[in-house]
């Protein structure tokens, strides 16, 4: 299938702490298939806001990136896909502003990046990504995860079985960019790791493209019965 993403709109959420690789990944192979690819993240009023990498060896120096674009400031309708960045990007987005104290759980919900993506999860038409950590996002809400086929980096799964979501581990063998690391449940697609960002960006252009074409987006268990049925049609020799 020749995906059909030219002229789309990507957003992808970051923060500091992102993966450089990741980032560079979305500019580079989105573009590629002709989207356009928005950064943005929570500006607090500034006209841009630097964000710092993550660094996870000692001989890994800083990169930095600007961002130019308030999430809290777009329609988001106007995009085919948003995505939640790996790493510790989502921790630091589920920042709240405590209206009054004392603070609650029920607060954790108000996170401007947590409502952002809990408008993205209720329109079927945006296709949502959320890679290795990024998962993290949705748990102030876990109404958003409960029921939902996903693959996370162990790091977070604790937190996203807790929220309801269904897991599916990788096999024991795949490789970084294996097709077996990345989950996809109609609408939302979630990858294992950093790792795996090119296999993770092919998955949501599919869908994307399925969505051009007019296709229904299948659950995880409707895409399971057609293969099973497909299997059946056309026995092996």
């Amino acid at each position: 299938m020749t995906n059909r993403i030219e002229g789309k709109k990507i957003a992808v959420l970051v923060e500091t702490e992102f993966i450089p690789e990741e980032i560079q990944a979305y500019q580079t192979s989105f573009t590629e298939l002709g989207a356009d690819v928005h950064l943005m993240s929570r500006l607090w009023g500034e006209q841009s806001v630097r964000f710092v990498s993550d660094v996870d060896t000692v001989d890994k120096s800083l990169q930095d990136l600007d961002v130019y674009i308030d999430f809290e400031n777009v329609d988001i309708s106007d995009y085919a896909a948003v995505i939640m960045s790996a790493g510790y990007t989502s921790v630091r987005l589920r920042y709240f502003q405590p209206a009054k104290p004392p603070i609650s759980p029920e607060q954790t919900r108000t996170a401007p990046a947590a409502q952002f993506f809990a408008q993205a999860m209720v329109n079927p038409r945006i296709i949502k990504g959320f890679l290795c950590h990024g998962l993290w996002i949705l748990t102030p809400m876990p109404e958003l995860l409960k029921g939902r086929r996903v693959i996370c980096h162990e790091v977070v799964l604790a937190d996203i079985t807790n929220a309801g979501a269904i897991y599916l581990p990788p096999l024991a063998n795949s490789q970084p960019n294996d097709r077996r690391n990345i989950v996809v449940d109609g609408d939302m697609v979630t990858g294992r790791s950093g790792g795996d960002v090119h296999a993770f960006i092919e998955a949501i252009a599919q869908q994307i493209t399925l969505q051009e074409e007019g296709f229904e987006l299948l659950s995880y268990e409707q895409t399971l019965r057609q293969m099973e049925a497909e299997e059946l049609s056309f026995p092996l020799n």
